[in-house]
């Protein structure tokens, strides 16, 4: 009987993978296929054990797979449930105590639910699963019971600093269960796994990595374990402490890691072939491996259509050279490359710095550290106080520092525009390490001009092309350069252009999407 169990899970995933390789040839997914009724005869005649193992394989070991054995009509019975989509009150109360309490009868008379169904088919079972049903299995019972008992998810408020005016308003909260909830509603998908482990010899804190197990590239999920198993610490008490453990090159002004408090922005990686954390404590999740190109990227870029997200994102790539190079553009002009600076501009600029006694260099060094202080502040102090420290730092002291000649109104607009680009960037992350590698770049430009600049960003390329994230390519698809990589990085195509996953992820499969619009030629033709 094993054997046959054997032979019936690997017919279905050939047929799977025969779906698959078909996409991949033809640009286009076939039905899935039902069992036949001879399949059927077969599943009808396996032992409970063996029935429990295909839901087990079905679901690729996920750890929020759980497992319940009960006594009923004088038989073994088995209910499976994924604890993270299960309400679990409601099963207990509705289902498990009426069962243990009657111990006879049929399960439509005994359970509390309105929603019982009855199937011969266990594919058809283990899909619903995902969607918020405990399957109850009987011995010496052919049909297979499932009851829908899927678990609310309570509002949750919008990420400050992750705000969207198109698309999903839903974010993390601090309770890992409710989190891999929030993921599965969005990827109702029985090959999305869980692996539940904890790190912290006093504090053990819980995490979990998920991923898609047929798309992703296991060799990814062994890396991450495998840097996991050498963490031997006493206290986890943040994703950061998990980033700074793992990330490749811990010197690395970049973040190597992408972290995010969206549901939508996670389930959109975990389809691309990456891999998710979730921490137990925390809202916030962290993706790996990424690109620099990731952190550039928004679930509303998506929710847009492509020319309004491209430009969009265009806008971000621009405000982030500006914030890196605005500065000490500035300070290499003024101290020794004016001559690129038109003459009617020239004389503005003078007359603004006739009665400054600061050089450039310092110039800049004390409105980019002020410009900070005030950042600093607004974010530690209440949102009204914050307001009222903003209003103060824009317009009294920039004014007053203007009059007492202590910087220049130029410099002011500099600064000014600088601040404005950094809080373009959508990762804060990011942003901050933009806006410190500022500070290098404007002494590289006090000290050799232009050409200074040239150099430090240069060095930054050739940074960014030997970093990796997770063994994984940090400046791609740029470095290595793959041409066709490049369809959502510096500008986003429309979707149904974008047929293929990065290759640098080394997916399972890499086809998205077939000729999804193939109306249109039929159209076109009548």
């Amino acid at each position: 009987m094993n054997q046959t169990m054997g032979t019936i899970i690997r017919k279905m995933i050939l047929t799977e993978g025969a779906n698959m390789s078909s996409f991949n040839k033809k640009n286009r997914r076939k039905p899935k296929q039902l069992l036949s009724e001879k399949e059927e005869v077969v599943i009808e005649a396996l032992t409970l054990d063996e029935k429990v193992s295909f839901f087990q394989e079905g679901l690729f070991h996920t750890d929020d797979l759980k497992v319940r054995n009960l006594n009923f009509n004088e038989k073994r019975m088995t209910i499976l449930f994924l604890d993270s989509v299960i309400d679990n009150r409601s099963l207990q109360t509705y289902i498990i105590q009426p069962l243990l309490e009657k111990k006879a009868g049929t399960i439509q008379d005994s359970v509390s639910s309105n929603s019982v169904k009855e199937t011969l088919q266990l594919e058809e079972a283990l899909s619903s699963m995902v969607d918020g049903h405990c399957v109850i299995l009987q011995e010496d019972r052919e049909w297979v019971t499932f009851i829908s008992m899927p678990k609310i998810s309570s509002n949750r408020n919008e990420p400050l600093n992750e705000k969207v005016i198109r698309g999903s308003h839903q974010g993390f909260s601090e309770n890992i269960s409710e989190n891999i909830h929030l993921i599965r509603e969005r990827i109702s998908s029985p090959k999305l796994t869980v692996k539940y482990s904890s790190v912290g010899e006093t504090t053990r804190t819980k995490y979990s990595l998920v991923y898609l197990s047929d798309l992703t590239d296991m060799e990814i999920v062994k890396t991450i374990e495998d840097r996991i198993s050498y963490i031997n610490t006493d206290s986890i008490q943040s994703p950061g402490y998990f980033e700074e453990f793992l990330e490749d090159n811990s010197f690395s002004p970049f973040p190597q890691f992408l972290n995010t408090e969206r549901p939508d922005r996670v389930a959109g990686n975990l389809m691309e072939g990456r891999v998710a954390m979730v921490m137990e404590g925390s809202p916030t999740v962290l993706i790996f491996p990424v690109n620099f190109f990731s952190f550039f990227q928004t679930a509303e870029d998506y929710n847009n259509r492509a020319f309004i997200g491209s430009f969009i994102r265009f806008i971000r790539l621009i405000s982030f050279i500006a914030t890196l190079c605005l500065p000490a553009f500035y300070i290499a002009v003024i101290s020794y490359n004016y001559e690129i600076i038109p003459v009617e501009i020239i004389f503005s600029i003078k007359s603004s710095l006739e009665y400054v006694p600061f050089p450039p260099l310092i110039e800049a060094a004390i409105m980019q550290l002020t410009l900070e202080l005030l950042r600093e502040a607004a974010i530690r102090l209440p949102n009204p106080i914050a307001q009222t420290i903003g209003v103060v730092g824009g317009l009294v002291i920039g004014t007053a520092v203007v009059e007492a000649n202590l910087v220049s109104n130029t410099m002011v607009i500099v600064v000014a525009i600088t601040a404005i680009s950094s809080f373009v960037i959508p990762s804060n992350e990011m942003s901050t390490s933009v806006r410190i590698l500022g500070f290098p770049l404007m002494i590289a430009a006090a000290l050799f001009g232009v050409l200074g600049i040239v150099i430090g960003l240069m060095l930054l390329l050739i940074h960014m092309s030997n970093l990796k994230s997770m063994g994984h390519h940090y400046f791609y698809p740029v470095a290595p350069l793959e041409v066709k990589g490049l369809k959502d990085t510096f500008i986003r195509l429309p979707v149904w252009l974008i047929k293929k996953r990065p290759k640098d992820l080394r997916t399972v499969y890499r086809w998205k999407t077939s000729d999804s619009r193939g109306w249109k030629k039929n159209e076109d033709t009548d």
